[in-house]
C-alpha cells in the first residue's frame, strides 16, 4: 500500500510539471551575464563582479557541485571576536551562505549541488554571498531574515572592522 501511494504521488508530481532541475554551465553562464556587472571565464570557472564585489563561481558537472565565494579579509586581520561572531552568524543570520577560512582568507561561501540548483537559487546565492561579505564586522547577515538569539549572542565589535579584500 505504501509503495502504491509513493508511485501515485510521484506520478502526480511529474504530471504537474514539477521535475528536477538540470543546471549546467551554459545556464549558469546565462544567469551570471544577466545578473552581474562583469563575467569572465566559463565551463566551470567564472570570476564575476556583482554590485562591485568580486566573486568566484566554481562548478563541476561531473561531480554535481558548485560553490560561489567572495573574499572578505585576510586571516591576520581577524581577532577571536570576529571569528566567534562569524560562527554565531553561520547559525543565525548567514542562512544559505557560510563564513569560511581557506588559505588564510575569510570567505563568504555558498555551496550547492549543481544539477538541482534553480535559477532563483543562483540569483539568491549571488545576493546572499554579496551581503554576507559586505556585512561582515557589523550585522553578519546574508538577508533581512535573522533567526532568534543572534543579537543576544553576538559579541560587540570594536569600530576598527577588518579590511575588506578585493581580488
Amino acid at each position: 500500500m505504501k509503495i502504491t501511494l509513493f508511485f501515485l504521488a510521484l506520478m502526480a508530481l511529474t504530471a504537474s510539471g514539477i521535475t528536477a532541475q538540470n543546471m549546467d554551465y551554459e545556464q549558469v553562464n546565462n544567469i551570471l551575464i544577466s545578473e552581474c556587472d562583469s563575467v569572465e571565464g566559463g565551463n566551470g570557472g567564472w570570476q564575476i563582479v556583482y554590485n562591485g564585489r568580486t566573486m568566484l563561481l566554481i562548478a563541476d558537472e561531473n561531480h554535481n557541485r558548485m560553490r560561489l565565494i567572495s573574499p572578505i579579509t585576510s586571516r591576520d586581520e581577524l581577532n577571536s571576536e570576529y571569528l566567534e561572531n562569524a560562527l554565531i552568524a553561520n547559525f543565525h543570520s548567514a542562512l544559505d551562505v557560510k563564513y569560511a577560512l581557506s588559505d588564510d582568507i575569510l570567505w563568504s561561501a555558498y555551496l550547492h549541488p549543481l544539477k538541482e540548483l534553480t535559477d532563483n537559487q543562483l540569483k539568491a546565492a549571488l545576493s546572499q554571498v554579496y551581503l554576507a561579505a559586505e556585512t561582515f564586522g557589523s550585522t553578519y547577515q546574508s538577508t533581512e531574515l535573522v533567526f532568534p538569539g543572534a543579537e543576544a549572542e553576538q559579541k560587540k565589535q570594536d569600530s576598527n572592522s577588518p579590511k575588506k579584500r578585493k581580488l
